[in-house]
């Protein structure tokens, strides 16, 4: 078991993204609503959520290794590569993710150690143990697994749950669908060769991509909505750059519904999540309304 094969697991891409949303949520928290940034307790968010991400993405490993084998994109991941033993992964699993929240509990407050907890239960049991291959609604109920790294970051900088912290949160949730449908649109084959309900497998590569245009159509408004609960007019331009854009290329994607295009919709929406917790932090930073 080498240091590549259990960052691999550890999944780094998704640890970055979500510490992301942690980071800046907890900043603009710390700005909007108060008190000062504690600059300890951001560290200790970036450990606990690091943690929890990476023990989470173990377990999905582990847990995903007989449909791994089957797919093409995931053939070649430690477990079903002979690599690592299934075993060793399920307990580096169990006990990172243990430790993700026994960290936070000595370190942060209850309510920052209820949400990563929240958040690995939802991605682990929710997710990838009952709805991944039962329901084609699967990342849009899973997709909560993401909101519970923001709404851990707001929490830990207020030591409490508002409705904005909540609603910043929601955003992943959100977003969600439309990220993930994109890539199941892309690598739909492996998906049908495994027998996983995604919902490009299930209504076709038509429908999928009108259900993407919707799940845009709503995060659009839903992001704007946001200023009336607080945020500032530099977040809304943020949104509204970033949301369009997302808009057109899902709108251009139901014109034109192959793998192909829905790789380039991906490429487009898989950064919207970065740029608009980015654009919360700055909207903080420089907080100005009409």
């Amino acid at each position: 078991m080498g240091a590549r094969e259990v960052l691999e697991i550890s999944k780094p891409r998704i640890v970055v993204l979500l510490v992301i949303t942690a980071v800046t949520s907890m900043y603009a928290a710390s700005k909007l609503i108060g008190p000062e940034l504690d600059y300890l307790g951001l560290l200790h968010i970036i450990i606990a959520g690091s943690l929890a991400s990476a023990g989470s993405s173990a377990l999905n490993h582990y847990y995903d290794k007989d449909i791994d084998l089957l797919m093409k994109r995931t053939s070649g991941r430690p477990i079903p590569s002979g690599k690592m033993k299934a075993n060793h992964v399920l307990i580096y699993g169990v006990c990172v993710s243990a430790a993700s929240v026994i960290y936070a509990y000595f370190t942060l407050n209850e309510f920052t150690t209820f949400f990563i907890a929240l958040g690995i239960f939802f991605y682990v049991i929710i997710y990838t143990a009952w709805l991944k291959r039962l329901n084609s609604s699967n990342i849009v109920i899973g997709g909560f697994a993401g909101s519970a790294a923001s709404m851990a970051g707001w929490s830990a900088a207020t030591g409490s749950m508002d409705i904005l912290g909540f609603l910043v949160g929601f955003l992943v949730f959100v977003w969600t669908p439309s990220h993930f449908w994109c890539l199941a649109m892309k690598i739909r084959d492996d998906y049908a060769e495994a027998k996983i309900p995604m919902l490009p497998v299930v209504i076709g590569m038509q429908k999928t991509s009108k259900y993407i245009l919707a799940n845009t159509a709503i995060l659009l408004p839903y992001s704007l909505m946001l200023y009336a609960f607080g945020l500032g007019i530099v977040y809304v331009v943020v949104a509204v750059v970033s949301g369009g854009l997302m808009l057109a290329y899902h709108y251009s994607l139901t014109k034109n519904p192959t793998s192909e295009f829905a790789w380039k919709a991906y490429k487009v929406t898989a950064p919207y999540l970065t740029i608009i917790f980015v654009g919360i932090a700055l909207d903080a930073a420089f907080h100005f309304r009409f």
